[in-house]
């Protein structure tokens, strides 16, 4: 990607141009509607069309009759995925270098920047209508409504402002700009499947003639452990066998669907994790996992919801669906007692809600306020090395399948190889849509988009070779075609080969010292360009300040 801001928007400009003839129709084109749909916490290999076992029968026809990627990238947090999704931009550039949490510096606002645009502003004056159900948690969850999604290019909104929510009361629920209370006998996925499919009806009967934008950012599985029986009842025994005999189960299914390379390995068990066979308390280790898999179940059929309701309106040939993850598998073990933006003190017939994770009490249920930890995330994120907050393959890498039956005819049912990253998100909808990224919006001076159209991978193009970026809480990495530096912080720099070692289990740093320094001064010229800053120093300023919850 070229350095100077007039460049990187020129190259985005003929990006665009560039893949047009390829990917869309002679004038008068017929634009797509356009649905993104996230999902939060997700492993890498939970999904059945990446290797997983549990049931998600929506997601695997949606794979089968679209494409998935086997190398797409999300930043490793909550707040940094959204902020980078949502403009095109890294998190810093779009001002959530973090988390929602004010640090008076540019990259670090912890709250979506006016020098960004959201995807929502860039389709609505392209003539699309904008819609969005779910997690936003890209501005300060007890914040006015001036960053909203209403204030941010979205026409209907149907969701939560903070971060992790209570399944059956959720905080900070918010119909368009105003806070309401759930309902008896709630279940936020269930309601947030609802919505995004009453949404699709009604733009139906509303607008018949205009495509949409639909954002669908589900709060599922992160923690709270919080499911329906039905679910829980259907995987009670299924992990009885422990997180060793999963993550080997998943990464034979991993092989055998040609996902991983099985030279690459598997890595060690996380060294803070007992084998299976010496592990007490199986029974709430495996209810833990049970009930993850549970919300995973949910998920997908909430997401057949939507997929029901694109059928039912007679748009689903014609609509782009994409879906992906936040960031990989999270291993956050929860304190008793532990202090979260989501938690909440009763139920909501007013029993003691206990949070943290206590094994005397099996999660589930809505009177507690558990995690999964650990051992089952490091399953989650097979075959790689560690878990959200890290910029290892664990943290970052999402399943990503796109579906679009009118565009994607080739190739269906099979992994890309191209590389890709929530910054291309922008680019893509820009590209279907045939809308203009903006130089300037609201009287502001908008930052040049950083992604690439995905489009052309989407129709059989031969993979381009990327150059991609990472920081968060000092991990560091990125990616300069099949190489990868990568740092856990405060540690140093690791080079690996991708294409021969993805797992990242053999280090060349010092094997190719000019290549790692060639690297880091790349990565040390981003970080300047995209308002990154020192970690530690970040870490020194906050000094007496609150600390940042999820």
């Amino acid at each position: 990607m070229p350095n100077t801001s007039m460049n990187r928007r020129e190259f985005f400009a003929l990006s665009a141009a560039a893949v047009a003839p390829m990917t869309l129709n002679a004038a008068p084109a017929k634009r797509p509607n356009i649905v993104l749909i996230l999902a939060d916490d997700l492993g890498f290999s939970d999904i059945a069309p990446y290797g997983g076992e549990i049931d998600t029968p929506n997601l695997a026809a949606m794979a089968k009759e679209g494409v998935k990627f086997r190398q797409f990238y999300n930043t490793a947090r909550c707040c940094p995925t959204r902020a980078s999704l949502l403009t095109g931009l890294y998190s810093h550039q779009a001002g959530v270098g973090h988390m929602v949490f004010e640090d008076d510096l540019p990259g670090y606002r912890g709250d979506l920047s006016k020098n960004a645009v959201t995807i929502a502003e860039v389709l609505k004056p392209a003539g699309y209508k904008t819609m969005m159900v779910g997690k936003w948690h890209v501005t300060p969850p007890d914040s006015d409504p001036h960053n909203w999604p209403l204030q941010r290019g979205f026409e209907k909104y149907y969701g939560t402002i903070a971060g992790a929510a209570d399944y059956f009361n959720p905080v900070t629920l918010t119909r368009g700009n105003e806070r309401i209370q759930s309902p008896k006998d709630y279940y936020y996925t269930d309601a947030l499947g609802q919505q995004a499919a009453t949404f699709i009806r009604d733009h139906k009967q509303a607008s018949p003639d205009a495509p949409f934008f639909l954002y669908a950012a589900f709060t599922a599985p992160h923690w709270p452990l919080h499911a329906l029986q039905p679910e829980i009842d259907k995987y009670i025994s299924r992990y009885k066998d422990g997180w060793d005999k999963l993550r080997e189960e998943r990464h034979k299914r991993q092989i055998e669907i040609g996902l991983v390379d099985p030279k690459w390995g598997i890595t060690e068990r996380d060294s803070s994790v007992p084998a299976w066979a010496d592990s007490p308390e199986k029974e709430w280790h495996a209810r833990r996992m049970a009930v993850y898999a549970a919300q995973v179940d949910r998920l997908d059929q909430n997401i057949g919801k939507i997929v029901a309701a694109l059928k039912e309106t007679g748009v689903e040939n014609d609509t782009l669906v994409m879906f992906l993850a936040d960031n990989g598998g999270c291993a956050e073990e929860l304190a008793r007692n532990t202090n979260s933006t989501g938690v909440r003190k009763t139920t909501v017939d007013g029993r003691p809600v206990h949070s943290g994770n206590i094994p005397e009490l099996m999660p589930g249920g809505e009177d507690s306020f558990q995690s999964y930890g650990v051992g089952w995330a490091n399953a989650s994120n097979t075959p790689f090395r560690l878990y959200k907050h890290w910029e290892h393959e664990g943290g970052i890498s999402s399943p990503f399948i796109a579906k679009w039956p009118a565009k994607i005819t080739k190739k269906t049912g099979t992994f890309l190889d191209q590389t890709g990253h929530l910054v291309d998100l922008m680019a893509t909808c820009v590209d279907v849509a045939q809308a203009k990224y903006p130089t300037t919006f609201n009287g502001n001076t908008i930052q040049p988009a950083e992604g690439k159209s995905l489009v052309p991978a989407f129709t059989g193009a031969k993979p381009v070779p990327r150059e991609l970026y990472w920081e968060h809480e000092g991990n560091r990495a990125m990616r300069d075609g099949d190489w990868k530096l990568v740092s856990k912080f405060p540690g140093d720099w690791e080079l690996f080969d991708m294409k021969h070692d993805r797992t990242e289990r053999n280090n060349l740093a010092a094997k190719f010292p000019d290549r790692t320094k060639m690297m880091v001064a790349k990565w040390q010229a981003w970080a300047k360009r995209a308002n990154v800053v020192d970690w530690a120093e970040l870490q020194e300023r906050r000094k007496g300040k609150p600390k940042v919850k999820e």
